[in-house]
């Protein structure tokens, strides 16, 4: 059955965005290169609706066949992300208009999940947080990776790139605890990905768009959440494999959140100063930058699993490529050139 849902996610994509390539332009917009820019010709954006549509119908379908159940925090939260960042790909809606909505989006889910209530620390163990803190921590976790993942969407590949490897992720995790539900839904958001990528490789033909990008880090954000019904001794680690799984993305969101700041740079605006965007003004093409981004989240995730899967915790390894891949991405980035 699996192979039906991953191989209908993979080809459902495909054709929306070619179709949506061939006739979107009539309800969506094009990207225009200007001076913070990493693309050169007007491309169109807005195609990531495509995998709005093909998850979310996958995602119900999965509960009619039995593998999970329907949670309708999940599916409000997801609609209104989507919708609201759908029309600001159309006309550039105000941060505040955002950011309550993608704050609406997180209470709605919580209202129907439990909240993040520990973490699993590698090399150390599990660590507990109270019942208020939870919510605080749970509710600040969504929003950030709403944004963070908007943010990383920068040049091409590298956004559907991130999915896969989290799907694949998450869907190994789902074997390892065995979560049928978790394991499907991840396979379904790689398989997605996948098939946008077709389109948005280097050089791209479509971008997916704030639709697409808020979408994937909204729902990667609540892949933790969704799995826990599923999950026992196992829970704490949930979180720290949300992490894991997107950590090149969000080491580089924060590190250069924190240089701006230092820096007393107005954060608020646009900007080219991401280490992605270093990466591909030092020389490094789009298709290269975005292959390391994945391959050190592989690195990284590989590990994480693997230490679940033979110990049940994890090891030292873990915590020192944690630290190590974004060294990696540090060092490229701010290379001299000779």
């Amino acid at each position: 059955m699996e192979a039906v849902f991953f191989g209908t996610a993979l080809i459902a994509t495909g054709l929306g965005i070619a179709l949506f390539r061939r006739y979107g332009r009539r309800v969506a917009t094009f990207d225009v290169p200007n001076e913070r820019s990493s693309h050169t010709i007007p491309t169109l954006r807005g195609s990531g609706v495509v995998i709005v549509v093909v998850c979310l119908f996958l995602y119900a379908a999965l509960a009619v066949f039995g593998f999970g159940r329907l949670n309708f925090g999940f599916l409000t939260g997801a609609f209104l992300v989507s919708i609201v960042s759908w029309l600001d790909d159309a006309r550039d809606l105000p941060a505040w208009v955002r950011l309550t909505a993608h704050g609406a989006a997180a209470a709605i889910l919580l209202a129907s999940v439990e909240p993040i209530r520990g973490f699993g620390i590698p090399a150390y163990g599990t660590v507990s947080i109270g019942t208020a803190l939870s919510y605080v921590v749970s509710f600040l976790w969504i929003v950030w990776m709403i944004n963070a993942y908007n943010f990383m969407d920068g040049i091409d590949g590298i956004a559907g790139a991130q999915a896969v490897v989290a799907g694949v992720g998450w869907a190994m995790l789902g074997i390892w605890a065995g979560d049928t539900a978790t394991y499907m839904l991840g396979g379904v958001i790689a398989f997605s990905s996948l098939g946008f990528l077709v389109h948005n490789w280097s050089p791209a033909r479509v971008f997916m768009g704030d639709v697409g990008s808020a979408f994937l880090g909204y729902t990667l954000a609540a892949m933790p959440f969704l799995a826990q019904p599923n999950f026992r001794d196992q829970r704490p680690w949930l979180f720290t494999a949300a992490v894991t799984f997107v950590w090149m993305f969000l080491f580089d969101t924060a590190f250069t959140l924190c240089r701006r700041l230092l820096r007393k740079e107005k954060v608020w605006l646009a900007h080219r100063k991401h280490l992605y965007q270093r990466l591909v003004i030092a020389g490094w093409g789009h298709a290269p930058a975005a292959l390391l981004y994945a391959g050190l989240t592989i690195l990284v995730s590989a590990a994480f699993i693997g230490s679940l899967m033979i110990s049940g915790t994890t090891t030292d390894l873990s915590l020192l490529l944690y630290a190590l891949a974004p060294a990696i991405i540090v060092f490229l980035a701010f290379r001299k050139k000779h």
